[in-house]
């Protein structure tokens, strides 16, 4: 006998999560802390990739609702934690004498606190404020005009990500005018991302809905972000 109560589930809900940790927990470890330059212009590194994190909430959001996409978004926090632990346990642990490289390895990835702080600071409020964005505006467009939602959802979620993120990790560190330069920038670049994926975000929603039969509302939802309930 089937149970009415039982969750769900989903055939691609699972690779859809897979894919958002993945690409969050690289861009932190590997793009987060480097200025590159371009033309004369500097920008984070990260800025190539962990757009893809937001345009895969998106979707999370979009097809799966609000509730789903809050679980997504936990796993990634929890991912980013045992990140900076086992970075700085490997770094911690004494080198054998026989191995040279432990400056290269600091250097790469030992992450100071205050970049890990940021980091989690930052991603935790942007992705929520990002879903909750998206959720409500597909609510009040009735499911219409999805760009709206994407971008409009990146502007609030990005804006808040940078404004965390580059003052608790850089400031001090960086010349001021380098760090405000590279925040906005990075914000426009990141914005810039999610317009021009557009029309990839359009195929793959529209392609995971017909898959799971799912486009779900978020007309009831406690939008609380201190939960994992579906």
């Amino acid at each position: 006998m089937t149970d009415a109560a039982a969750p769900r589930v989903y055939r691609y809900y699972d690779f859809v999560m897979a894919a958002f940790v993945v690409i969050l927990i690289l861009s932190n470890l590997i793009g987060a802390a480097k200025v590159a330059n371009l033309a004369g212009y500097p920008f984070g590194a990260g800025v190539l990739f962990f757009p893809l994190s937001y345009v895969l909430g998106d979707v999370l959001t979009e097809v799966y609702g609000y509730a789903r996409a809050r679980r997504v978004v936990w796993a990634g926090f929890g991912g980013l934690v045992f990140m900076a632990f086992m970075s700085w346990a490997v770094v911690s642990m004494p080198p054998d004498p026989s191995w040279s490289g432990q400056a290269a390895y600091e250097q790469v990835f030992g992450q100071t606190p205050r970049i890990v702080l940021a980091s989690l600071c930052a991603f935790w409020a942007g992705e929520f404020a990002n879903a909750f964005v998206m959720a409500r505006m597909k609510v009040l467009t009735r499911g219409r005009y999805l760009w709206t939602r994407t971008i409009g959802s990146t502007v609030v979620g990005q804006g808040i990500d940078s404004l965390l993120f580059y003052p608790v990790a850089f400031l001090g560190v960086w010349d001021t005018s380098t760090l405000v330069f590279v925040a906005v920038t990075n914000f426009g670049l990141k914005v810039a991302w999610e317009a021009l994926l557009t029309p990839v975000t359009y195929r793959v929603v529209a392609r995971l809905k017909r898959l799971e039969k799912e486009d779900y509302y978020d007309t009831d939802t406690n939008f609380t972000p201190f939960s994992i309930e579906r």
